[in-house]
């Protein structure tokens, strides 16, 4: 720490005077401290008898709008939860429905993107672009290191780990009838592929959906956008899928050895 040290001179007159004594300087005035306002955690309001449950195929309405769909800042942390947990429209709002720890058998992780007072905001599966708040209490950190940025207007999917750019692929996304949804979505979990069109390897499942299901075909209507690999590679650079991102075999492979649930996943026009 500087110190500065300020000196004041005086000057004598010629003529001989009386010097006055010393005067000590005001003390000056010390304000009071002002009380810091305790903090105020918003109450949690019992969900009720029927509260429906997230699913595959379904998320209820009237959860809130995610604040940063396009943000690629890095998100460290995710949380599962140990029983079903109440998901809320805002911190002390109303109960919408119940987190799952799990769906169709896969431990479901789910990015934390927001705190507030005793409340924390997470991302939520099989619906785009909304989130839900939860009490912060009742679930286990996980941390999540690795995301994926994908870039639709280059055809571009990068893998990024601790923040830091570790490999890029040229993909495919969707057409124009089903584009790829835009926004921040996660990886939900990993499944089996059936034919030779996807390298033969596991493709990671999305928790972002068809903005438009009816655009889909029939069968493809309750399913969800994914990341998988594909055996021509005449289809990277192209805007051609139903949706999902189509990479090559070695990139697929590469995903596949490093990312897990909960991975965020950012998706930009």
């Amino acid at each position: 720490m500087c110190v500065l040290i300020l000196s004041f001179c005086v000057i004598a007159g010629l003529a001989r005077a009386t010097a006055a004594p010393p005067t000590k300087p005001p003390v000056p005035a010390v304000a009071p401290i002002a009380a810091q306002p305790a903090t105020t955690i918003a109450p949690i309001k019992a969900p009720p008898r029927g509260l429906p449950v997230i699913t595959y195929r379904h998320v209820p309405g009237g959860f809130p709008a995610d604040p940063g769909p396009a943000d690629t800042a890095p998100i460290t942390e995710g949380l599962h939860a140990i029983g079903k947990l109440a998901l809320y429209d805002a911190p002390g709002g109303n109960p919408r429905a119940f987190l799952p720890p799990d769906i169709r058998g896969v431990e479901v992780t789910v990015p934390i993107v927001e705190r507030e007072p005793g409340w924390v905001a997470v991302l939520l599966p099989s619906i785009n672009r909304r989130i839900g708040w939860l009490p912060a209490t009742g679930w286990s950190s996980r941390p999540l290191r690795d995301q994926i940025v994908v870039h639709l207007d280059r055809h571009e999917l990068t893998w990024l780990h601790d923040g830091v750019r570790q490999e890029s692929w040229t993909v495919a996304t969707g057409s124009d009838r089903t584009p790829t949804p835009p926004g921040r979505t996660f990886v939900l979990g990993r499944t089996t592929t059936e034919g030779s069109v996807y390298a033969g390897l596991d493709a990671l499942v999305l928790g972002a959906v068809p903005d438009d299901r009816d655009a889909v075909a029939p069968g493809l209507r309750d399913a969800h956008t994914g990341i998988h690999g594909w055996y021509s590679a005449s289809a990277f650079g192209r805007s051609i899928s139903n949706g999902c991102l189509r990479l090559p075999r070695d990139g697929q492979r590469t995903l596949l050895d490093h990312i897990g649930p909960g991975t965020p996943v950012v998706v930009l026009d």
